[in-house]
């Protein structure tokens, strides 16, 4: 369009295209060499607007793209993120890196959970060749699930694949409630997460002191009473509706109980899941006076 109003500008400068012979008096001729100067100018002055915003665009997705390299995790991605980092930070401590028996744990828990009407959940099972971790289910993203299981503890216990799985689903509902989150949290972490940190100085502390917060609640701290009856009590609601597995847990936890009180290794226990005796008490029908 502007190529077109400037042609119809310069057909009609007659003084500025048109040249008259004064000597043959011929008449007028049109001045091609003028119209070729003045497109030409306006195709450069096109292309250099062209190139220039070409140049703009492709300098913009590059500032976005590297700025995008600053962007922490959001809520829907942080803490699988963070759990598997501390999992290879403490490789070492939990020796995940070994040749493991084929328990074929993901397809009984799978069936497990199904059975009891629990569908469309991701979860991964990581098997550790210490017994200073027994089981647990690491903070992991919305519906997704994170459990460690020991292999010295299952085997000195000689569980079955239906006993693990009753293991793991008890982790299953810590997670569901959020203990773990909620114990970890803190304003300063809430305030990292999701945030763009492009030219900004981060804050590393924070991330310190939340693997320090993991390590405590995996190793020492553990679950208060108040959650472990809650659980306990959840898990008699739901297994209740089949008696076999009622009673396999309830023998579960005398097997966990007596393993506790015997074996030196596993003394710790009782201070992260506060105590499968108490968990037997709450679970027994009470008495009543007649």
């Amino acid at each position: 369009m502007k190529k077109m109003i400037m042609i119809l500008f310069i057909l009609g400068s007659a003084s500025f295209l048109f040249a008259e012979d004064k000597d043959t008096k011929k008449g007028s001729h049109l001045n091609f060499d003028s119209i070729k100067s003045v497109l030409k100018n306006d195709f450069l002055t096109e292309e250099a607007r062209k190139n220039r915003a070409g140049e703009l665009e492709k300098n913009e997705a590059a500032r976005k793209k590297k700025e995008g390299l600053y962007n922490a995790p959001d809520r829907s991605d942080f803490w699988t993120f963070f759990s598997e980092y501390w999992l290879v930070k403490n490789a070492t401590i939990l020796k995940w890196d070994f040749e493991k028996p084929d328990y074929a744990l993901d397809d009984s828990f799978k069936y497990f959970l199904e059975k009891l009407g629990f569908y469309e959940k991701r979860f991964r099972i990581l098997m550790v060749n210490t017994p200073n971790i027994t089981h647990f289910a690491l903070p992991a993203n919305p519906n997704e699930y994170v459990f460690i299981i020991s292999v010295p503890f299952i085997r000195t216990l000689d569980l079955t694949k239906l006993e693990i799985s009753l293991l793991l689903f008890e982790d299953m509902l810590r997670a569901d409630n959020g203990y773990f989150v909620k114990a970890v949290s803190t304003d300063e972490l809430r305030e990292l997460i999701g945030k763009n940190f492009y030219g900004k100085k981060v804050n590393l502390k924070t991330l310190k002191n939340l693997e320090k917060k993991y390590d405590e609640i995996i190793f020492d701290k553990g679950f208060n009473f108040q959650q472990q009856f809650a659980i306990t009590k959840k898990m008699d609601h739901i297994l209740k509706t089949d008696l076999q597995l009622w009673n396999l847990y309830y023998k579960m936890l005398q097997k966990v109980d007596d393993l506790v009180k015997s074996n030196v290794l596993y003394t710790k226990y009782n201070q992260i899941y506060p105590s499968p005796e108490l968990q037997m008490n709450w679970l027994r029908p009470k008495k009543t006076i007649r």
